[in-house]
């Protein structure tokens, strides 16, 4: 048997074990998603708008999903929604290694399933989930990935899940969240309806650069950290009184450069109540007190990625391709 006729011949395995458990998210196909158990189905967090979206299965059936758990900072979600003749998808025994072939899977745009091959070309990659914290360890791969493809499954030959697809990188290559057992425990919370809680300043942050440029402007020495473009009313940032404009140069104990010291920052106060911030404002430096004395709670559906939120703008590295 050559090659090719052994890669057609694991397509379509592909396809017969995995196609059922397959699902378009959304009205417009707007994503993917995977069957993980009986009425359970796991997709990008960015795949949704509300509480509740719209699953289309492969026989055609139309069925309204509600949110069970949502972790949007990882791009995870994981809805209830009766999912009868749809036959769950299982997760690899082990994870794939560069070099290893992978088939993707995607139901999105509501054209029926649409099946594509490539190889691992690399692991340890990162992205930036819908609200700008980094999530690393992803797997790169080169199975072509069209819009509504996100949120579906990454499969090994026996059809068995390796990753989760979430984002187009740059031309040809692909990333998806391995199946890890990290990513299963994270999956199996959020299936009980457990979120995660991570602290929110309610901030949206300007892109790298931005910064030293309008200090230069305005004839103000450069400074390493993070701009401040918008702060959410309501948000434990407005009540300290950050503003737009403000830079955050340090923050608790750590000195901030990049968004992912802020959000190091902010993962070091679960267990407290407060977060000292040093800012620079214009020619001045002051210090405020930022207070999460009433525990923030995850939010239980996703949010558009230009939320406030401690997130540059744009919120990911590289294109979506949902």
């Amino acid at each position: 048997m050559s090659a090719l006729t052994e890669l057609a011949e694991a397509s379509r395995t592909v396809v017969a074990r995995a196609g059922t458990g397959t699902v378009a998210i959304g009205r417009d196909g707007r994503g993917t998603g995977i069957v993980i158990a009986e009425g359970r189905v796991l997709t990008n967090a960015h795949n949704l708008r509300d509480r509740t979206t719209q699953v289309t299965f492969a026989d055609g059936r139309v069925a309204q999903a509600e949110v069970t758990g949502s972790d949007v900072d990882g791009d995870l979600t994981v809805l209830a929604v009766d999912t009868t003749g749809a036959t769950p998808l299982e997760w690899a025994e082990a994870e794939v290694d560069q070099g290893d072939w992978v088939f993707a899977l995607a139901r999105g745009g509501l054209r029926g399933v649409r099946v594509t091959s490539g190889s691992v070309s690399a692991r340890g990659r990162a992205f930036r989930g819908p609200r700008g914290r980094r999530v690393a360890g992803s797997v790169e791969h080169t199975a072509p990935l069209a819009r509504g493809s996100s949120g579906g499954p990454l499969l090994d030959a026996t059809g068995k899940v390796v990753g989760v697809n979430t984002h187009r990188v740059e031309r040809g290559f692909y990333l998806a969240r391995p199946a890890d057992d990290e990513l299963r425990r994270r999956v199996a919370e959020l299936s009980a309806g457990v979120s995660p809680v991570r602290r929110r300043l309610g901030v949206a942050l300007a892109p790298a650069g931005v910064a030293t440029k309008l200090r230069t402007s305005v004839g103000l020495a450069p400074r390493d950290g993070v701009l401040v473009a918008g702060v959410e009313d309501g948000s434990p940032a407005a009540a300290a009184g950050l503003a737009r404009g403000d830079l955050i140069v340090r923050a608790g104990t750590r000195d901030v450069a990049t968004p992912d010291d802020l959000h190091d920052a902010l993962a070091d106060t679960i267990g407290g109540d407060t977060l000292e911030l040093a800012l620079v404002r214009g020619a001045d430096e002051l210090t405020v007190t930022v207070s999460f004395a009433v525990p923030a709670s995850a939010d239980p559906a996703p949010v558009d990625a230009a939320s406030a939120d401690t997130a540059e703008t744009p919120a990911a590295e590289g294109d979506n391709p949902s």
